[in-house]
Order: C-alpha cells, then sequence, then structure tokens
C-alpha cells in the first residue's frame, strides 16, 4: 500500500511557513508523503523543511499590491494556477489538502473543492485572513490558532493552537536564566519581513538603559537591508554589542538565550514564545487586518508575561522603561517567563495532525 499523500499550501510569510513546516514534520513521521506548494517568497523558508518533502513554486498573484493593470492579471493568473493545480492532483491525488493563508494557497485548495478532495484550512491569528475567510465555508474544517476566533457563517472552527517547528518543540520549557550582572541576550524580531518602527526605537531605548544594563547586553535584532547600516551603527555608538542581520535562520536557539524578547505579535512568534517560555515586550502591527496582532498578543498580557505598547505610543523613552523594568528585576522577569509556558497549546501540532488524519479516514470508508 501506498504512503498517504498530503499537499500543504502556504503563503510566503513566516506566520503561514512555520506551522505548515510543524504539520509537515508531523505527518512525514507517521509516514505520509508530503508535498508543499508555496510562492518564490515561501521558498525563502523551505531550507527549514525535511529534506523528503517534495516543493514545488507556483507563481503568486495578490490585488493587494501593484497598478490598475498588475491588478487586472489577478484574476487571470489565479484561474491558470487552479488548472494547472487541478491537472497536477488529477494525474497525483492528494488524500487530503490543508491551506496555512496567503494568495497562493488558492491554487490548490480550489482545485481541491473542484475535484472533491477532502481540505481544510489552519488561521493562525484570531481574525481570519483575506483568502482564508472566502475558503473558511467550502472547507471541512478552520484550525484555529487563537479562540475565540471570528468565523463565516458555515465555517466549521475547531481551536487547535498555532504548531510550531521541531526546532521549538526542542526548546520546549528550556531553563531560563534570569536578568543579571553577566552577558543578557535581547532578541528583536519584526516579522518576515522586519519591522521599520524596531529599527527606529529599539536601539535608542536600549541606548537608554542603565549602565549596569547596557554593558551587559547582546542584542540580534533583526532588520531591513535598507535599515541594517544604520542600526549596527547605532548599536556601535552605544557600545552595545549587537548582531543586525535581515533574517536568522536560528530564532528558536537565539530565543531560548535571551532574556528578553522584543518583538511584533505575530501568531508564530506568540506561539515560540509559549512553547520556549520568555519574557516579551510586544508592539503589534497597527495595520494588521482588523488589528489582530493585538488580539495575538493579549493571552500573553492577560498571562503576565509579555508587555503590549501600541504602536502608537512606541516612543524610544517608553520602550526604555519598560525594557528597564524587565532587565532589572529578575523576579519579575521569572514570573514572566513561567507565565509564557502556560499561555499557549503546546500540543497544537497533535490536534492538527488528528484532523488531518481523520479527513483521510472518512475518504476512504
Amino acid at each position: 500500500m501506498s504512503a498517504r499523500h498530503l499537499l500543504i499550501a502556504a503563503g510566503g510569510t513566516g506566520g503561514h511557513m512555520f506551522p505548515a513546516q510543524a504539520l509537515a514534520e508531523a505527518m512525514l513521521n507517521r509516514g505520509w508523503r508530503v508535498r508543499l506548494s508555496t510562492d518564490a517568497r515561501g521558498a525563502r523558508y523551505t531550507g527549514g523543511f525535511p529534506h523528503s518533502t517534495e516543493i514545488e513554486t507556483v507563481q503568486s498573484a495578490t490585488f493587494a499590491r501593484g497598478g490598475l493593470a498588475a491588478r487586472a492579471m489577478v484574476a487571470p493568473k489565479i484561474a491558470a494556477g487552479v488548472l494547472r493545480a487541478a491537472l497536477a492532483m488529477r494525474r497525483d491525488r492528494p488524500d487530503v489538502v490543508v491551506g496555512f493563508g496567503g494568495y497562493p494557497t488558492i491554487p490548490a485548495l480550489a482545485a481541491a473543492v473542484m475535484l472533491g478532495i477532502p481540505r481544510m484550512i489552519h488561521e493562525q491569528n484570531g481574525v481570519l485572513g483575506r483568502v482564508n475567510r472566502m475558503l473558511a465555508p467550502r472547507v471541512a474544517h478552520v484550525a484555529c490558532g487563537v479562540w475565540p476566533t471570528d468565523l463565516p457563517e458555515g465555517a466549521d472552527g475547531i481551536h487547535t493552537g498555532n504548531p510550531v517547528r521541531r526546532a521549538v518543540h526542542e526548546r520546549a520549557g528550556a531553563p531560563y536564566i534570569v536578568p543579571g550582572d553577566y552577558p543578557m541576550g535581547v532578541l528583536v524580531i519584526g516579522g518576515s519581513q522586519g519591522a521599520r518602527i524596531l529599527s527606529d526605537v529599539v536601539p535608542e531605548a536600549l541606548a537608554a538603559q542603565p549602565e549596569e544594563v547596557r554593558a551587559h547586553l547582546r542584542v540580534s535584532h533583526q532588520a531591513r537591508p535598507e535599515d541594517a547600516e544604520r542600526v549596527t551603527a547605532a548599536y556601535a555608538q552605544a557600545g552595545i554589542d549587537a548582531e543586525v542581520k535581515p533574517f536568522f535562520h536560528d530564532v528558536p536557539a537565539r530565543m531560548t538565550e535571551a532574556q528578553l524578547v522584543i518583538a511584533r505579535a505575530g501568531a508564530s512568534t506568540i506561539a515560540d514564545l509559549t512553547v520556549i517560555g520568555r519574557p516579551s515586550i510586544l508592539i503589534p502591527y497597527a495595520a494588521a487586518t482588523a488589528d489582530h496582532q493585538s488580539a495575538n498578543a493579549r493571552a500573553l498580557v492577560e498571562a503576565g508575561a509579555a508587555i503590549m505598547i501600541p504602536q502608537d505610543l512606541a516612543e524610544p523613552a517608553v520602550l526604555a522603561a519598560q525594557i528597564t523594568a524587565v532587565l532589572t528585576d529578575p523576579a519579575a522577569a521569572l514570573h514572566m517567563s513561567q507565565a509564557a509556558t502556560g499561555a499557549g497549546a503546546p500540543d497544537a501540532t497533535e490536534r492538527l495532525v488528528a484532523l488531518v488524519e481523520g479527513l483521510a479516514e472518512k475518504e476512504t470508508r
């Protein structure tokens, strides 16, 4: 008997790709064959997927960018992508198709609807993205990373939590070293593209720390390529040991070693924080759909694991005061670390796997 076949479709951001990777790892361990469909942006993240994952790159099209001429071509591009996906599925039919959001998921999910292939989607945030909202009534399940999630009529929402990659799970509950008079790691991450506001305010906020704090800082700062030079210069001028890069491939290791994480409030970042257990200061992306990053952060804030600063209040002095509060109070920092591990869903991957296998079982009956 040939291995069951799972097709995963995910758009090209870490928020979509990291939970997709977690599912791929788990299903391969269960003997499934796994194929990933993503776009060129998503291909940047495929290095972390198991080597046995079959990867195909599809052309991405979105109504959110470009001029009128570019937007006019979106519908034909999507239609062509759906046709190609349907033909590919007729030749090599998956047992289940799972989408993780983003425009590159449309061809695979639409083709699955046309061919009657069992399908579901996973939504990382408390508010459905545009594509997932469109697909939600047309799939068997909407696996929800945050609960409650605002769902359209006819959608079957099931709370699974947000699955994390094996590299994160391997560091689950790693011992937390409280701040002190020794090297203290600060991890600054802002989503797949970096965050300009973090580059604008974090270096100045860290430079404003008391000398006994500043002298011990070891900063890992994710910055956009166009911001990297000025961010590096700002840290150097403040005498702060900092590594500035557009992308860190070892975020789980850096998070484990950190005394404090300063970040956006993307769903994958929140999930990683709850598994590894680290204090955080979160600055949600103000332009996120329906302010879903604030919704993502709320559970950590209510648990006492994080401090949330709205983007319009994220001035260097405000951030500096909160950083000082964490890094000069070891007991409070330890409490935040412990609270973080109690605010997540550590079995999210297993819950998602159960839904996938349940769909496959129904199809074979």
